[in-house]
Parts: structure tokens; C-alpha cells; sequence
């Protein structure tokens, strides 16, 4: 079954972009991540045009990403305060990464950047996860005592100034690094489609200390409103939206995350690590193929306009 996408300019197999939907809504309740880093891949290696990618697949990353909150914020494993504090910087980094956005639409580069973003950017963040965790795991099998850096810690962050208590998470830290990460994060949403849970998390668990246990809701808190924001941004300035699709991954994303939160629950968080550093590689180096395999076709036709 068939279905046209009036912005994308294609028609497409409902039931494969419904699959894509529920697959990425699952893996963002079980890891808590937006799974934007995930979508938008998928929807360009589907032939959607990457500038439509970007900006529908945040569509979906605020479906999966409300529906996961809500788990979270029921569980009380949700930090809304600190969550506000990342909202900050994070809108004001979606504004300046729609900027850039739109600047490299227009130097015919934005294909491009995006790619080379997704392969450097989920090449490492893969590898750093994936050897975290096997080491994780080694520890654990042999016995052996973990690191002595432990989330609640203080590092070089803990001593910088404008200090702020967060009751639910048990810290007491500067805002600056935390609105520095979600300006970080803001930019990333803008321009590759991406929640950024797959920066965000690690960051939060290993250079602000915050406990592992408050830190994948109070992602996913973030994220719904800084790729809300950034999709209604991109479709005022862009209008690469395209709704259809945006209903239908909304739709898959929101049934598959709940069923995500449940299976996550049961894994121990080395685990996680593991399988994620395992996914974010792999479609890293899927798409570090496609910027070096000779295409079908060398030449396209499009009409200017």
C-alpha cells in the first residue's frame, strides 16, 4: 500500500515507514533517546530528500520522546527542574543551528554536512559507548571493583560558578556546563534532525555526574521541547516538513516507545550501553558507505526553483 508525500514529492509504503516508526519509538523508550540520530538515516536511505528528513524526523522524535517522558515522569525518574535548565540553552542552540541550516540549503552543501555530521558524530560516540561498556562488563564478570568516578562525584565542572540545587537528582551544580549542553545539543537537533539523547545521556552520566537513574526522563523532557521547537522553526523558514509522513512515524513512534520503557527496565545499564554503542555504529558506517560507493545513478535531473 502506497502513500504520496506532498513535500517530499514521492510516494512511499505505508507499512515500511510505519515500521521505521515503531522500531526507532522503541529503541528511544529503552535507551532514552530521541531517536532522531536513527530516523533521519533511515528516511534518506528510503530516498527522502535528506532536507525533509531532517526536519520530519523530528516530528517523530517528539511523539516517542512525550510518550517515554511520561513513564518516566510517573516513575519519578523525571528532574524537571534541571530539565528547564537544559531547555534554555537548548532553544537558543535550535535557533542558531536553523541558521545554519538554512545557509548551507543554500551553498548546495546541506546533503553533504549532514552525512559527514552523521558518520563523525555517531562513528565516535559509538565506539567511546561501545568500549565503556564491554569494560563495564569485564569488571563486572571478573568481579573487580568499578571506576572511582561515580555519578554525584565532583570533577573540574562541580567548581565553576552560578550554582544551582537539584533536589530530584541530588546535585548541587553550576547551570553554565548544563546550558552549554543543551545549546550543543539545540545545534544538533537543527541541523541533522537528532534529539541528541545519544550525546545528551553519556554527557549528563559522565561529565556532569548526575545519577543514571533521573537522567533518561529528564533527556527526554528536553528533547520534546527543543524538536518541537525546532520543527515548527524549519517548517516556517524551510517548509520542509512534510506532514503525512510526520503523522505516520508520530503515530508507530508513540506505540513503540512504551513498549521500549518496559524492555529497558529489565536490562542492566552496561547492557544498554552496549547495544547502543552497537546501533549508533552501525548506521554510522552505513552511511560512511554511502559517501564512498559509486551511486546507480551519477546524474540527476532537478528543476531549480
Amino acid at each position: 500500500m502506497t502513500i504520496y508525500l506532498p513535500i517530499a514529492e514521492l510516494s512511499v509504503n505505508i507499512f515500511i515507514v510505519l515500521g521505521m516508526g515503531a522500531a526507532v519509538g522503541f529503541l528511544s523508550g529503552m535507551f532514552g533517546v530521541g531517536g532522531g540520530f536513527l530516523i533521519t538515516p533511515l528516511l534518506i536511505f528510503y530516498n527522502i530528500p535528506p532536507v525533509v528528513a531532517v526536519a520530519t524526523g523530528a516530528n517523530q522524535v517528539v511523539a516517542s520522546s512525550v510518550s517515554g517522558a511520561i513513564t518516566h515522569f510517573r516513575r519519578g525518574t523525571l528532574d524537571v527542574k534541571l530539565g528547564l535548565v537544559l531547555l534554555v540553552g537548548g532553544l537558543a542552540g535550535a535557533s542558531v543551528g536553523v541558521f545554519i541550516f538554512s545557509w548551507l540549503r543554500r551553498q548546495g552543501q546541506l546533503d553533504l554536512v549532514i552525512s559527514l555530521l552523521y558518520v563523525i558524530f555517531l562513528g565516535t560516540v559509538g565506539i567511546l559507548m561501545l568500549m565503556e561498556s564491554l569494560n563495564a562488563m569485564r569488571r563486572a564478570a571478573r568481579n573487580q571493583p568499578a571506576s572511582l568516578k561515580r555519578p554525584g562525584q565532583h570533577n573540574w565542572v562541580h567548581r565553576l560558578p552560578f550554582k544551582m540545587r537539584f533536589k530530584k537528582s541530588k546535585i548541587y551544580l553550576s547551570v553554565l556546563p548544563i546550558i552549554a549542553l543543551g545549546f550543543a545539543i539545540g545545534i544538533l537537533t537543527s541541523v541533522m534532525g537528532v534529539g541528541g539523547g545519544f550525546i545528551m545521556v553519556p554527557a549528563m552520566i559522565y561529565l556532569l555526574r548526575i545519577p543514571t537513574s533521573v537522567v533518561v526522563g529528564t533527556s527526554l523532557f528536553q528533547i520534546i521541547f527543543t524538536t518541537a521547537y525546532t520543527t515548527i522553526v524549519q517548517a516556517a523558514t524551510n517548509y520542509s516538513v512534510d506532514i503525512v509522513l510526520a503523522f505516520i512515524l508520530m503515530l508507530a513512534g508513540v506505540i513503540g516507545a512504551q513498549y521500549g520503557v518496559r524492555v529497558g527496565q529489565k536490562l542492566r545499564g552496561e547492557q544498554l550501553r552496549a547495544l547502543l554503542g552497537l546501533l549508533v555504529l552501525a548506521v554510522g558506517l552505513r552511511l560512511a558507505v554511502e559517501l564512498v560507493v559509486t551511486p546507480d545513478d551519477l546524474y540527476s535531473i532537478a528543476i531549480g526553483g
